[in-house]
């Protein structure tokens, strides 16, 4: 999991985007989930203004 997170930390900042919050869900990694939550926290307007357009760009490859 934590691999999981870095590989999407890498991804969102060769867009120029940092999610200061990003990490895994400790209580859900820590409690036996077998599929342990990623936070994705939370980002300013102009932070997921840049994420949509990522986003949009990438769909539209």
């Amino acid at each position: 999991m934590p691999d999981c997170v870095g590989r999407l930390r890498a991804a969102l900042e060769a867009n120029g985007i940092t999610l200061p919050s990003l990490g895994v869900d400790l209580p859900t990694f820590a409690g036996g989930w077998s599929t342990p939550l990623v936070a994705l926290g939370n980002c300013n307007a102009e932070t997921a203004q840049r994420l949509t357009e990522a986003l949009v760009r990438a769909a539209i490859r």
